[in-house]
């Protein structure tokens, strides 16, 4: 699959089917900037249920990650009793499900348990948590999350969902409620890198993990994604909201045109304030062009999840994808293998 075959807009690909401790501190150091850098890194991807290959230049070896979503883990304890206001629908949102491939009963702890587990069998370079890993910030389901992930035998990375530190009804802004949950709950998750914006060499390939788990990007996190695209490395871009794609619904919504007050439909039940009547800022406007109008030979793709259904589009030869959610069992795996 050629990306220069692509036409120059947006194409909605099907994919059938779903997908079926150490810190960073085992990554690679970053590598030092190589601005004007053009090699071609990839060629050519491809997608197979749920496996992504890209074939490219920026490896020697082969370089396996696996990226997980949407586990919605709602574990709780006494600690979790002055919350309970907050807490009560996510709570019984997830407590069983179907496996995506067997069918059969499941349910998130053990969605969550198999993917570690697999993680490690498979010697994968790279497990990637994009999101939603928990249906709200519960210090009971949080430390069960840092026991499993005391047992990977590799580097790990997570970037935050909008369920993750979101209690509903609580009083304050999505962005302050963030930042005081993160602060709060999540912060060991994040290996003392920046919660917001943060960048992992692993093996040749740079992967960006951006917060956009309030639908918005921030002027310093775009200013973070040009700094990356100047370096000159092969980039892989990890966020839990997808990036809006022209006749997508508004589930797609970073970067959506329409996105605003007048299209939120889901305020009430989550019992958190509307959209911004305003819509989108500029910054996330301006994020949304700039990665799609970014090099495809440098940029070698999108991940997300958020919308817990399995999808690939492309964008000015840019793929995004993203994976059906982890509470069923679902995955991703991701290969970067080398030219011949």
């Amino acid at each position: 699959m050629k990306r220069r075959s692509f036409l120059q807009s947006a194409v909605a690909v099907s994919a059938a089917g779903a997908v079926g401790n150490s810190s960073l501190a085992n990554a690679a150091p970053l590598a030092e900037g190589n601005a004007g850098f053009t090699t071609s890194f990839s060629d050519a991807f491809a997608i197979d249920d749920n496996v992504v290959t890209f074939r490219t230049d920026a490896v020697t070896r082969p370089v396996n990650a696996m990226v997980v979503a949407d586990t919605h883990l709602f574990t709780d304890d006494q600690r979790g009793e002055p919350y309970r206001e907050f807490s009560g629908r996510m709570a019984k949102a997830y407590n069983q499900t179907t496996h995506f491939k067997t069918r059969q009963p499941t349910t998130p702890e053990q969605s969550f348990q198999a993917v570690v587990e697999r993680a490690n069998s498979q010697k994968v370079d790279l497990l990637a948590l994009v999101g939603d890993i928990f249906s709200f910030p519960s210090e009971a389901a949080i430390d069960w999350v840092s026991e499993q992930l005391d047992g990977v035998t590799m580097p790990w990375l997570y970037v935050a969902g909008n369920h993750d530190w979101h209690y509903e009804g609580m009083e304050g802004s999505l962005q302050d409620l963030r930042s005081d949950w993160i602060e709060q709950r999540l912060k060991k998750l994040y290996q003392g890198n920046d919660p917001l914006m943060a960048a992992y060499d692993i093996h040749g390939i740079r992967f960006l993990a951006i917060d956009n788990s309030n639908y918005e990007v921030l002027p310093e996190q775009l200013e973070f994604f040009r700094e990356q695209l100047r370096s000159g490395m092969p980039l892989v871009l990890l966020v839990h909201i997808p990036l809006y794609i022209p006749g997508r619904p508004m589930g797609f919504g970073c970067g959506h045109p329409e996105w605003g007050a007048e299209t939120d439909r889901n305020f009430k039940i989550e019992r958190r304030p509307k959209w911004p009547a305003s819509g989108h800022t500029q910054a996330t406007f301006d994020f949304h062009r700039e990665v799609f109008q970014s090099d495809s030979n440098q940029l070698l793709g999108v991940f997300a999840g958020h919308t817990h259904r399995q999808s690939v589009d492309v964008v000015n030869g840019i793929p995004q994808f993203v994976t059906n959610a982890n509470a069923t069992g679902a995955f991703m795996d991701v290969r970067f293998v080398p030219n011949a």
